[in-house]
């Protein structure tokens, strides 16, 4: 992620994410798509952890719009059904808010390009479950690790795994000098506070 240059940082005009936070920190995973090494690494990551972890797996869902293409990928090489959920039921049509067969009394497991405060991931199991499938879990490419999401997952009882995390990415930053002293400090101030940093 660091060597595509999949993470950006901007002090000065910081990222806003659908929730609303500002960040100076900014994970673009859909970059990851043009490198068939990394597609690859991340979807032998996916699948690894979810032989482990959920061996009796029976559908793949995928969240809208930004792991669409891994869950298919992956429910490609589990060889198994694959089903999307969008954010907001379709505005035409037949209105669906889970794309594909409803997996009704199937064991799903759910794919995220990653996690922020939770919010969508939350979304996408409740819709599942809604439409009566069996959510196992929940994997996704990168977590900031913020406990807003822990306690989300916690409180929807569902367990989820991450291929990567923000401790491991700043880790790495530092070590490749992808990122400066007075970026760390910035970024541990965000860290304490990411819901009301830079919000005046």
């Amino acid at each position: 992620m660091l060597q595509i240059k999949a993470i950006k940082l901007n002090v000065q005009q910081p990222f806003v994410w659908a929730s609303g936070w500002k960040s100076p920190i900014y994970c673009d995973n859909r970059k990851t798509y043009y490198y068939p090494d990394l597609r690859l690494l991340i979807c032998a990551g996916f699948t690894g952890e979810i032989k482990q972890r959920f061996p009796d797996v029976e559908v793949i869902a995928g969240v809208a719009t930004g792991a669409i293409a891994y869950g298919v990928l992956v429910a490609d090489m589990l060889e198994l059904p694959y089903v999307y959920v969008r954010s907001e039921p379709k505005k035409h049509g037949l209105e669906n808010l889970i794309e594909g067969e409803i997996p009704e009394n199937k064991k799903v497991v759910v794919i995220e390009d990653l996690i922020s405060t939770g919010g969508s991931s939350i979304k996408a199991i409740q819709a599942l479950r809604n439409a009566g499938a069996k959510v196992l879990g929940l994997g996704a490419i990168f977590t900031y690790q913020f406990e807003i999401a822990n306690n989300a997952f916690k409180e929807n009882n569902c367990n989820y795994f991450t291929l990567s995390n923000y401790e491991t990415l700043i880790q790495i930053a530092v070590e490749m000098n992808y990122i400066k002293k007075a970026d760390l400090d910035t970024l541990s101030l965000w860290r304490q506070s990411p819901d009301t940093w830079k919000q005046e």
